[in-house]
């Protein structure tokens, strides 16, 4: 078996639709938090599934934001309750096609957002609102070690 010598393509920061489904239809597990407060009002991922099915968030494809935080030690369950609150807004955003908050299973200090918005100006839209600089500029991002974005478009 031969190997190939030639240079392979840079990857591409796109997914295809096939591939989002996919990872949705994992990614929609229940939004969990682990003190007590925030588990009394804390909302799920699966009211949101029901409103809105994958197939018509992917439709015609959008903006694909992906973003990991890492809690301060001790600072987890502030940060989750914060997202509690903000979650509702932000999945109402009139450029908002799908925004998923999850919370790491192993790790409670991490956190993954997988958000689709129809487009750049829904996206700056988005850190412009009330909500997002109220409850993420001004309250969350303080609580983190760690924040990375990357965005990606989808085929």
């Amino acid at each position: 078996m031969e190997r190939s010598t030639q240079a392979q393509p840079a990857p591409r920061e796109t997914f295809s639709r096939r591939t989002v489904i996919a990872v949705l239809t994992i990614y929609l597990s229940p939004w969990t938090a682990t003190s007590s407060q925030a588990q009394q009002g804390a909302n799920t991922m699966n009211h949101y599934a029901t409103q809105k099915s994958i197939n018509d968030a992917v439709e015609g494809g959008g903006l694909l934001v992906v973003a990991q935080w890492e809690a301060k030690p001790g600072e987890a369950d502030r940060i989750a309750a914060i997202l509690d609150r903000f979650l509702p807004d932000a999945q109402r955003e009139d450029g908002v096609k799908l925004f998923l908050i999850s919370r790491g299973k192993d790790n409670p200090a991490q956190f993954l957002f997988y958000e689709l918005f129809r487009d750049e100006a829904a996206f700056k839209a988005h850190q412009e609102s009330a909500h997002f600089k109220t409850y993420i500029a001004g309250q969350a991002l303080p609580l983190l070690a760690k924040r990375e974005r990357a965005q990606y478009g989808l085929l």
